[in-house]
């Protein structure tokens, strides 16, 4: 029997028994392969996600990968059999901003599944079939579940436009900060400095391309032109916007705490900082990341520490939340 993980409200849930709901007209029913776990789903169980981000009840999962079986009128029957990956936010498609392609600021409001609409924690996965990006057909679906981060961090990449030949830096060593690494590399940079609270991240952050590693706590430098922060706290931003040169850019991709101590407007003018932030994945930053894990630029498989069955939800969202070094990236397999 197939299962699915319901959140009925914060911090209550219950694993049920699952039945697809057949594709309507413009969508695909997927066959979930592997479905990830981060902390906004951790947030979502506790219920301190921000209020009007989520609605319960809810079966979460936003980040995953699987197979189309079935299509519903004016889809294109080719797609049935295709590994594919799905874009969460369920944009309108009309408003100026989407127009636009900024999918993530959509005017008609946030809609994003595993959040406000049915996610990945389950057998089957019905969604608009505009949403997904085709992988290739040889496509490892066990690496291609953590696309979802780093279409975020491919987003960031875009905004930061790192050019080659220039020095850029990675503050936070988690699963978005090595996605991060890895994007940058590929754009042959002349330096790239890597900057976390974890020794321990070092061996992984040059394995996928950084030139240095610094922990916090220690002098930095401070001439780079380029920096992506991924660590989500405000001393994280800060150290982030110290390591830039005058005129360098800053992409800011973490989200602190409400109200936290943020950047210095003064040294963010006087040192004429570029500063951007990113929420969320629209369609260009998708593609990006598909390209680059199709073209083998993005390895993910070394950031999975653990695969668990989707009954075992409660022991998945305990070890998120555990704090364990050995603990990466976890996975559920429904």
């Amino acid at each position: 029997m197939s299962s699915q993980v319901l959140i009925e409200a914060p911090g209550v849930h219950r694993v049920e028994a699952h039945t697809p709901r057949e594709p309507g007209p413009g969508e695909a029913l997927v066959a979930v392969h592997a479905v990830g776990i981060c902390g906004s789903d951790r947030e979502v169980y506790q219920g301190n996600r921000p209020e009007g981000y989520v609605r319960y009840p809810l079966v979460p999962g936003h980040e995953w990968s699987g197979t189309v079986t079935a299509v519903g009128a004016g889809v294109p029957g080719s797609l049935t059999g295709r590994k594919v990956v799905g874009e969460g936010f369920r944009n309108c498609q009309v408003c100026d901003r989407c127009h636009a392609g900024e999918t993530t600021l959509c005017s008609a409001g946030y809609e994003e599944t595993g959040f406000t609409r049915p996610g990945a924690m389950a057998a089957t996965l019905t969604l608009p079939a505009r949403l997904l990006h085709v992988l290739p057909d040889d496509a490892d679906l066990t690496a291609a579940a953590l696309l979802e981060p780093a279409a975020c961090i491919a987003a960031a990449a875009l905004k930061a436009n790192a050019r080659p030949g220039e020095r850029v830096a990675v503050v936070g060593t988690g699963t978005l900060g090595m996605f991060a690494v890895q994007f940058l590399a590929a754009g042959s940079p002349a330096e790239l400095l890597v900057v976390g609270t974890r020794g321990d991240r070092e061996a992984l952050a040059r394995r996928f391309g950084a030139s240095d590693f610094r922990l916090r706590d220690r002098e930095l430098p401070a001439d780079f032109d380029v920096v992506i922060e991924t660590a989500g706290s405000a001393s994280a931003a800060r150290t982030a916007a110290a390591l830039l040169r005058r005129g360098g850019r800053l992409v800011l991709t973490g989200i602190p705490a409400p109200g936290a101590d943020g950047l210095d407007p003064t040294d963010l003018v006087v040192r004429q900082l570029e500063v951007h932030t990113v929420f969320g994945a629209p369609p260009d930053a998708w593609a990006h990341a598909v390209r680059v894990f199709g073209a083998g630029l993005l390895d993910p498989l070394p950031l999975v520490t653990h695969e668990v069955p989707l009954t075992d939800f409660p022991r998945a969202i305990e070890l998120v939340g555990a704090g364990d070094p050995a603990v990466g990236k976890v996975l559920l397999r429904p």
